[in-house]
């Protein structure tokens, strides 16, 4: 029951969104003040505390409180690491201390294949064409200012990053393959699994929460090739105008169910489903016909109809199918599913 919450904490790092959603909240004229946890208000629908911080650790991890977490669009904006695989001649081979190749009999006989980083670049003087990187529908824009090449060595991430799952490391043996990797996202999701079932560092009595994320990424693969430009609504180079440009890159969303269920022993995954399958399981033209039936005009019911069909939408200018849903719940051996998962009210 909403009479049950204590506080809503918000996570956001820029300072002019804090601002805009505080107006939203609380009113243009409320008070917002300072603290070690973050800035507060409060809600001006509910009386309720809002605290915005600008990153989860400042969020109070209390084990006898019931964390209800919701990401919604936050992991696709988490900075990425881009990798290929590439074939390494013996001459490239690292050499041991004593200046001799590793396994040289065998190893330095032959070609074998590396983790390469994607590193971003200034575009050279009087380049006329666009990188790899740019997406074919922007291929016609003016060269952006900077591009994506390929490291001429090992980085220190493409010796440890793409080593990190088995789901990567099974394919360095694929020739060309490309990976992108998000270190922030396993810090995130670690953190929202802890928060609901315990770790070693946090221990919990009982598990208690969820957390429900809402991005876009395919459902069973590792992204590739996926970051993107956004500005004023359109897509665009990610390389061109930085700092003006919003960047955004598919999630891996098998990656974070990886994570939280190596985080916590305490909590179980469901999904990723689409968000098509999962808001309508969850009844939303149900939901939307409800607000149609208390709209002021016909002008109004139009919008309503219009938006909620967007959501969920499989086609290919659509949301339905692109976008998915995760769900972290505490562990309980698989008895339920949760609703918009599978399961159902009465199961």
């Amino acid at each position: 029951m909403a009479s049950a919450i204590d506080a809503v904490y918000m996570v956001e790092a820029s300072k002019e969104l804090r601002m805009a959603q505080k107006n939203l909240l609380c009113g243009e004229d409320a008070a917002m003040r300072e603290s070690k946890e973050g800035w507060h208000s409060t809600c001006k629908y509910s009386d309720l505390p809002i605290v915005w911080s600008d990153s989860i650790k400042a969020v109070p991890q209390n084990a006898s409180k019931t964390p209800f977490i919701v990401a919604h669009e936050f992991f696709d904006a988490l900075p990425i690491h881009a990798f290929q695989v590439v074939e390494v001649p013996p001459t490239q081979q690292p050499v041991t201390s004593s200046g001799s190749s590793p396994s040289a009999s065998t190893t330095t006989s032959s070609t074998t294949r590396q983790w390469r980083e994607m590193v971003v670049s200034p575009t050279p003087e009087g380049t006329t064409h666009v990188d790899l990187g740019t997406p074919k529908s922007l291929q016609h824009e003016r060269v952006p200012e900077f591009q994506l090449t390929l490291s001429p060595m090992q980085t220190r991430h493409a010796q440890y990053l793409p080593e990190s799952s088995p789901r990567y490391r099974a394919l360095r043996s694929t020739p060309d393959a490309l990976i992108e990797v998000c270190p922030d996202a396993s810090l995130y999701v670690s953190d929202f699994a802890t928060r609901i079932g315990g770790s070693e560092a946090h221990p919990k009595r009982r598990p208690s929460g969820a957390a429900l994320i809402l991005d876009y990424g395919p459902a069973d693969t590792i992204p590739a090739n996926s970051l993107r430009g956004i500005r004023q609504h359109a897509h665009v180079s990610p390389f061109a105008d930085p700092g003006l440009v919003d960047l955004s890159a598919d999630v891996d969303f098998l990656a974070l169910v990886e994570t939280a269920t190596r985080a916590s022993e305490g909590v179980e995954c469901h999904g990723p489903v689409d968000q098509a399958h999962f808001l309508e399981t969850m009844g939303i033209a149900q939901r939307a016909e409800m607000l149609a039936k208390k709209a002021v005009d016909d002008a109004k019911r139009a919008e309503i109809e219009r938006a909620w069909k967007r959501l969920v939408d499989r086609g290919p200018g659509g949301m339905g199918k692109v976008y998915k849903a995760l769900a972290i719940l505490p562990e309980n051996g698989g008895r339920r599913r949760p609703v918009g998962f599978g399961g159902d009210i009465s199961a």
